[in-house]
């Protein structure tokens, strides 16, 4: 039977307790750090050689759809009542309101430093110590709105921008291209400062300080963020009936792009699970 993945505004007091004490769980265990260090390894630009699976690339959700389906595992082996909630950015636009509660995900990091000092990972609080990452701050840090140039976070109306393009993704499968809802919602635009980041890369820069780069796991909100771009996916699909993950098959040798990117049916790094295997989790979960 599916489960239910509910939005983090929705939640009741004891869902919210439970959802933290199985990340804080997962963490004490030791599991947490091999999903900061799968995402570190896979975070590959496409000015790099090499094959994309994560980002900048066609797999770039069904990649974060299998993540995320790993990550609450995990935390459906602690607790069996816990789903990851998911993030409506459109809607919970300010630092006061969900998820950044101090009891869900506490809320912005101090000046100067980004500290987070309110909530349960807390540095302070002893449960949530950085111990894989791409500096050697051994806290969670965050900058709210970017203070020292602020920024919105995406509106609704970017959102159905990125939703009403009835292809999903298009050559060069990469950065670049300018159509196609995969890398409209991932959100690499053209352009200089903020405008070049759109609907989920604006997400990271908003939230800022451990969320910028490839080591972004650290901060749980990660999680929250992918589930609300897992069910722009599962809208989009319901939207274009009958479209499918694009390209149906690899470039060829000639192609820039030739082993570079993932096809529908190829195997997805670091998992033995094809994009075509992910565009219907509808046995696994559903959503709120």
């Amino acid at each position: 039977m599916a489960y239910v993945r509910k939005d983090v505004g929705a939640l009741t007091r004891a869902e919210r307790r439970r959802f933290v004490n199985a990340l804080l769980e997962v963490k004490r265990r030791g599991e947490y750090e091999e999903f900061v260090r799968t995402h570190i390894e896979h975070f590959s630009p496409d000015g790099e050689s090499g094959l994309r699976t994560a980002h900048m690339a066609p797999s770039f959700l069904p990649w974060h759809r299998r993540f995320l389906l790993d990550l609450e595992g995990a935390l459906r082996r602690v607790d069996s009542s816990v789903t990851v909630p998911y993030w409506d950015w459109t809607r919970d636009r300010t630092a006061g309101s969900a998820p950044w509660t101090a009891d869900l995900l506490g809320g912005d990091g101090r000046r100067p430093d980004q500290r987070v000092t309110t909530g349960p990972f807390a540095h302070r609080e002893g449960n949530w110590t950085i111990k894989v990452g791409v500096t050697d701050e051994a806290y969670l840090t965050r900058d709210l709105g970017r203070s020292h140039d602020p920024i919105e976070l995406p509106t609704r109306s970017e959102l159905e921008w990125a939703l009403k393009d009835p292809v999903y993704d298009a050559a060069p499968w990469d950065s670049t291209v300018g159509r196609g809802f995969r890398n409209k919602l991932e959100g690499w635009g053209t352009g200089r400062g903020s405008v070049s980041w759109r609907n989920h890369n604006r997400v990271h820069r908003w939230v800022g300080g451990t969320m910028l780069g490839a080591a972004s796991v650290n901060d749980p909100v990660f999680w929250l963020h992918h589930a609300f771009i897992d069910l722009q996916w599962y809208r989009w699909q319901r939207r274009h009936r009958g479209a499918r993950y694009l390209p149906a098959a690899p470039p060829g040798a000639g192609d820039g792009q030739h082993d570079r990117i993932v096809a529908r049916h190829q195997r997805l790094p670091p998992w033995d699970v094809t994009p075509d295997e992910l565009e219907d989790v509808g046995r696994i979960y559903r959503y709120a």
